[in-house]
């Protein structure tokens, strides 16, 4: 059954980003080569919300458009921008065709399998659920999470029972709609975009009161996905599991916590990916790059580890490679 043609969006910008958009870009040539739509590249614009220079440089550029046939889509801040960088993954969606259904992805995510022959279903959008309960944080005698999840739906108009998955116990975080914002997906882009917009600005400037004590920064995004989620029908596993965060794609966020944690697959796909010539010579100069992948340090964070036993904390793993002189960012 031929899937219906969909588009892939990431974010790059100077510095950091642009690598990891690149290298996801050359992960997504390599496993997927018969990927048929249009891979954006969204760039935030030079302004008043973006210091210095947000675009990223030549070589880079280049070696998105030229060899690995991406799209750069310029874009413009203005709600976000240098002080909550995350509001990228919203404000960009904003740029892409109406009429187009699009996957988000992290760009420091790696593409493993083949992302085509995942059976998106677009009129029900879902999320990662590789998340741990990051948010709310409860307070003694403070609201749980149920009320402060309620307010929330309250707030927007949204049916919360619905929302909540049943075979958990109440007032255990895994009962309430939660995803990691590092893919996701729907119809529209600016559809999508713009209540996730209006969403995230409601929270963030006119939150109800049971968030009184509660931090934004960095979960913004995250606390206003699954309402938006919600609000268009979607919800849980509207995929099959196993696809994205597993077979398909890898969000591994630093390249040390790559080596350290995730399957040889995964470090495969990396090595293969970064060879060509062609993409070497650019990302090799960015430094994680160079020393993990290219001089063989990320063999050495790998040696740390045993995968089939991995510390329960990240933050183990990250004290265990900064004592190796193994980490960076």
């Amino acid at each position: 059954m031929s899937r219906p043609p969909f588009d892939i969006v990431i974010v790059g910008q100077a510095g950091r980003l642009g690598y990891e958009a690149a290298l996801f870009a050359a992960s997504l040539r390599h496993s997927d080569p018969d990927f048929a739509g249009t891979l954006y590249v969204a760039e935030p614009q030079p302004g008043a919300l973006w210091p210095g220079d947000s675009r990223m440089d030549g070589a880079v550029r280049g070696l998105l458009e030229t060899e690995l046939g991406a799209t750069i889509l310029p874009f413009t801040s203005r709600h976000f921008g240098a002080a909550y960088p995350y509001g990228n993954k919203i404000e960009a969606l904003l740029a892409l065709p109406r009429d187009r259904p699009f996957v988000f992805f992290d760009s420091d995510t790696l593409i493993t399998g083949a992302l085509s022959d995942v059976p998106f279903d677009f009129d029900r959008p879902s999320a990662s659920m590789r998340r741990e309960g990051t948010w709310p944080e409860l307070e003694l005698y403070g609201p749980g999470y149920t009320e402060t999840w309620k307010s929330l739906y309250d707030a927007f108009g949204l049916d919360f029972e619905s929302s909540l998955d049943l075979d958990q116990p109440d007032e255990y975080w895994e009962r309430y709609l939660y995803f990691n914002a590092g893919w996701f997906f729907h119809r529209s882009g600016p559809e999508f975009g713009q209540r996730f917009l209006d969403f995230a600005l409601a929270v963030r400037d006119d939150a109800p009161r049971a968030l009184e004590c509660q931090s934004l920064d960095p979960w913004l995004d995250q606390v206003a996905l699954p309402l938006v989620i919600h609000s268009f029908g979607g919800g849980r596993h509207t995929i099959p599991p196993g696809l994205l965060d597993g077979s398909v794609s890898c969000h591994y966020r630093l390249l040390p916590l790559l080596y350290a944690r995730e399957d040889d697959r995964v470090v495969e796909t990396l090595h293969e990916a970064v060879a060509p010539n062609r993409i070497k010579k650019v990302l090799k100069q960015y430094e994680p790059i160079r020393r993990m992948v290219l001089q063989g340090k990320g063999d050495k964070a790998r040696a740390l580890f045993d995968r089939d036993d991995l510390p329960r904390k990240e933050r183990a793993i990250r004290n265990r490679l900064k004592s190796n002189n193994l980490w960076m960012r």
